[in-house]
C-alpha cells in the first residue's frame, strides 16, 4: 500500500499529538535546509514551507507531510528523508499556486518517486 504523501507518518512525533513547528530547523539526510516557516496539519492536506534562506537564494520550498521523519521538539528540528539536492531539485516553489491541486500534484509526483521513509 502505498502510503499518503500529504499526511504525517504516525511515528513522526507521539501519537495523536500535535505540536506547532513554524520557525524549527529542518535537516535533510546531508544536513541544514532551513527553517519552518509554514506548516499545516490537516490529514491529505499537510505540508511544510521551508525557508531555505542562502542555501538555495533565499528561496522557499514545499515539502509534503510524508517526508517528516522526527520531530523533536527539544532541539527544536524536523528531519526529513530527503538530501539537499533532492529537494533542490524538486518543482519550483510558487507563492501564488502551492495551495492548488495542479501544483500539489506535481510536486507529489516528484517526492513519490521515491522510496517511502528512505533517501
Amino acid at each position: 500500500m502505498t502510503p499518503d504523501l500529504w499526511s504525517y507518518r504516525s511515528d513522526v512525533y507521539g501519537t495523536g499529538q500535535t505540536l506547532d513547528v513554524i520557525g524549527y530547523d529542518v535537516e535533510a539526510t546531508d544536513g541544514k535546509i532551513g527553517s519552518v516557516d509554514e506548516a499545516t496539519y490537516e490529514v491529505g492536506q499537510s505540508y511544510l514551507i521551508v525557508d531555505t534562506g542562502p542555501w538555495i537564494f533565499g528561496k522557499k520550498v514545499m515539502l509534503p507531510a510524508s517526508v517528516a521523519t522526527q520531530i523533536d521538539p527539544q532541539q527544536r528540528k524536523v528531519f526529513v528523508s530527503r538530501t539537499k539536492q533532492e529537494i533542490k531539485n524538486a518543482p519550483e516553489f510558487d507563492e501564488t499556486a502551492f495551495k492548488e491541486t495542479a501544483y500539489q500534484n506535481s510536486l507529489g509526483e516528484y517526492y513519490g518517486r521515491f522510496p517511502y521513509g528512505t533517501p
